[in-house]
């Protein structure tokens, strides 16, 4: 009677937290692709170094530290734009939050039906969507005061060398690390466990687990497949899959049928349009001696015992 409490209980919960859960997905889709794009257009039309450029400016004689640096046009164009920049990144980050937070409604979710899974995983999308948010702001602004710094002093290849890596900006860079990979490695392995009790369909269980290598190689089309994966999941969590896994209704697993169950499902269901009998399960193989492969694994068990 507990364990039917429990799962009643934990069906009540996810059925309270699933519309928030669901937004929380759609505003992850939505928030990461949209910042991208926005400070992608930002920058857009940024003047690049030209080679030939640099090439002459390293021919004139003296030290080249020295001299005025070539992306000078460069910064200027960012610095112009350098609040829009950082807007992005806030919506960019709110994204890893956002991301976190559906990641965990997840995480909860399938522990619940595979205690297994061990209880990290369920926190750890949160505290790396966190990572991830303050590392992209912190190291935007850092980038943001770098950039002014260089603008206002002699604008040497010195100092535009050292854009960007003051101590802030190293320090979010260290920030963000574990964050990208904590969030890739809760993409991979709550979509592996969800995917195995039935939570997830093998698609999104498939596609989540791309996501998360995507995250981990920084791929430019993994926006894209990030924002339609958590997009999916929103549908998900409001119960409007097409064919909602079973799983989410029950509480318990329900692990997807194998291609040799679904075989044995196609021949039941020929068998009973033709009035013929149900046809009997495929023998076990046997084994060379005689044993079948179970029975040669149980005896070497006892064997070790």
């Amino acid at each position: 009677m507990a364990a039917v409490a429990d799962t009643e209980d934990q069906l009540r919960w996810e059925q309270r937290q699933g519309f928030p859960a669901a937004m929380a997905a759609l505003a992850a889709a939505l928030l990461s692709f949209v910042g991208l794009v926005w400070r992608e257009i930002a920058l857009s039309d940024m003047p690049r170094t030209s080679y030939l450029a640099s090439l002459d400016a390293a021919s004139q004689p003296g030290a080249l530290g020295g001299q005025t640096s070539q992306a000078v046009a460069h910064w200027e164009f960012y610095d112009d734009r350098a609040l829009v920049v950082l807007g992005a990144t806030f919506v960019i980050a709110l994204g890893y939050v956002a991301m976190g937070w559906a990641l965990a409604y997840l995480g909860v979710a399938t522990r619940a039906r595979r205690p297994e899974m061990p209880k990290l995983f369920v926190y750890l999308p949160i505290v790396a969507g966190i990572l991830q948010a303050l590392s992209a702001i912190v190291f935007t602004i850092a980038l943001n005061q770098s950039v002014s710094d260089f603008l206002s002093g002699d604008r040497t290849v010195d100092q535009a060398v050292d854009i960007g890596t003051n101590g802030t900006a190293v320090f979010a860079q260290v920030l963000g690390l574990p964050g990208a990979l904590g969030l890739a490695l809760s993409v991979v392995l709550i979509s592996l466990n969800a995917m195995r009790i039935g939570l997830l369909t093998r698609f999104l269980g498939v596609l989540g687990m791309i996501v998360g290598a995507l995250l981990v190689l920084q791929l430019p089309v993994a926006t894209i497949v990030l924002a339609f994966w958590f997009v999916m999941l929103s549908v998900l969590f409001m119960g409007k899959w097409p064919q909602q896994p079973p799983a989410w209704v029950s509480g318990k697993p329900e692990p997807w049928p194998t291609s040799a169950d679904l075989r044995a499902q196609r021949q039941k269901a020929l068998a009973a349009e033709r009035g013929e009998p149900e046809p009997e399960p495929e023998p076990e193989p046997v084994a060379a001696g005689g044993a079948s492969p179970s029975a040669s694994a149980a005896k070497r068990k006892r064997k070790r015992r």
